[in-house]
């Protein structure tokens, strides 16, 4: 049985084993603390909506301790804890036990333990009486022949002896109301010495991407009694070295090498029996959700890689959610919105919207991830669409699951391309994809570098 201190509209955490889940801390820290506690904390379960992904919360269900933790669906933070059956848990509040098989928590042991505070509300459709303290709230079922009394024009209830209800759920949240809580920003104790992305603006010229802007935050190197959190803006562009990048955004989380490429297949010179040592390296930077390509030979980027970290993809957990900014010129008019409107492009956006005033390529390249140890993939396959330098990976949902950006080995003005895929065209909806240049095979060769196969850890029941 977990052993647990509760701390008020913060945390929910062991003393003993040195963690604690804290609000505003972010999903796959939450998820890392429990794999620490493999053989301690067991049959996790994570749900999530695949329709709905954005509007419905992200939880982890830990049934065998009674705990769950809610996260907010956008920001993947760490929203509310709830402690739903307290049997299977020890609670103790500054040090002092609350809740344990020797202690049970009534209204009386509550009130002992965290003092005084405004009068119970009274839920008579729930039966249900709440005590409510800044960022924490518990919960005790009551029997419906109870009436409330009054006190100064407060509602609360009057037992009587011996019939105190006890707590049947406990929740830790932020502010004055479970109902409206939101997550924090991400607390300085999780940061843990690593960079945090604010926003990526994809940097664009006349003839196509150029790079990355990156808006970044870190708790600060300055000497102090409280570590603070420090903004920094830095670029990558597409012929920086693996040391420029390294200098703008510190060591990557793991530098992967591509051992094998499943996609070599689609480019031009593949059958050429040319035996090569070297190999194409990422740097993967997983708090920030990018990836970074380099190539083998110059060691300069040439592709890089944006992750939405959405629930129901592969690669789940693994990135935070990179939240991006790309602005295109369409290439398509549709009804109430002005030709020369850009199209926005986010981490949020859904790919039939953004296809009705882009061309993007054809027909869709299919992308079936496996690990190596295991060939089950029980998210299913994605379609990654070309559009000019590039590569949209959308799930079945419709949401966007990474884009790649690469340096484009034939030059093209981007005036140019949106004039061959029909801009000029007035009040259509249905420019065909095939005016656009980029083909199926070339959006294969593209490609073929453009994801770093990798093994997933994932929260299983």
């Amino acid at each position: 049985m977990l052993d647990l201190e509760v701390t008020p509209e913060r945390s929910l955490g062991s003393t003993t084993e040195n963690w604690e889940f804290v609000l505003g801390m972010h999903f796959s820290q939450a998820v890392a603390i429990i794999q620490s506690q493999v053989g301690i904390i067991k049959g996790v379960q994570v749900l999530y909506s695949d329709t709905d992904p954005l509007n419905v919360d992200i939880i982890i269900n830990m049934p065998q301790d009674g705990i769950r933790l809610i996260f907010d669906p956008i920001q993947q933070r760490l929203k509310t804890i709830e402690v739903f059956n307290m049997k299977l848990v020890k609670l103790k509040y500054c040090s002092m036990p609350f809740n344990s098989p020797e202690v049970v928590p009534s209204i009386e042991e509550i009130e002992h333990s965290f003092g005084a505070t405004h009068p119970g509300v009274y839920d008579a459709a729930k039966q249900l009486f709440t005590l409510h303290f800044r960022g924490l709230s518990f919960y005790f079922p009551v029997d419906s022949k109870l009436q409330p009394g009054y006190a100064h024009g407060l509602g609360s209830l009057h037992f009587p002896s011996g019939a105190s209800p006890v707590v049947s759920k406990m929740v830790i949240y932020t502010g004055v109301n479970v109902l409206d809580s939101r997550p924090p920003p991400l607390p300085l104790s999780c940061y843990q010495q690593q960079l945090y992305l604010g926003a990526a603006t994809v940097l664009r010229s006349a003839h196509g991407t150029r790079g990355l802007r990156l808006q970044l935050y870190s708790e600060g190197s300055i000497r102090s009694v409280e570590p603070r959190k420090q903004c920094l803006t830095r670029e990558i562009i597409f012929g920086d070295s693996c040391q420029d990048v390294a200098t703008n955004l510190g060591a990557p989380s793991r530098v992967f090498f591509k051992s094998e490429d499943k996609m070599k297949i689609h480019s031009p010179s593949a059958h050429r029996r040319v035996q090569t040592k070297r190999s194409d390296f990422f740097y993967n930077y997983f708090t920030l959700g990018i990836d970074v390509l380099f190539d083998a030979r110059t060691h300069k980027t040439k592709k890089i890689i944006m992750h939405t970290n959405y629930p129901g993809h592969y690669n789940f957990n693994t990135y935070h959610r990179c939240e991006f900014h790309l602005e295109l010129a369409a290439d398509k008019v549709i009804e109430d919105v002005p030709l020369d409107a850009p199209v926005m492009i986010t981490a949020y956006s859904k790919w039939d919207e953004v296809a009705t005033r882009l061309t993007p390529s054809e027909r869709p390249v299919v992308l079936h991830r496996a690990g190596s140890t295991n060939t089950a993939n029980v998210f299913g396959s994605t379609f990654c669409y070309g559009y000019q330098d590039i590569i949209f990976e959308v799930m079945p949902n419709n949401y966007i699951a990474s884009i790649t950006l690469y340096q484009s080995a034939t030059p093209f003005h981007v005036a140019d391309w949106n004039a061959t895929t029909g801009k000029s065209s007035t009040g259509s909806t249905s420019s065909t994809a095939s005016t656009a240049p980029s083909s199926s095979s070339d959006l294969k060769a593209a490609l073929q570098d453009a994801k770093p196969s990798q093994s997933k850890i994932r929260v299983t029941a």
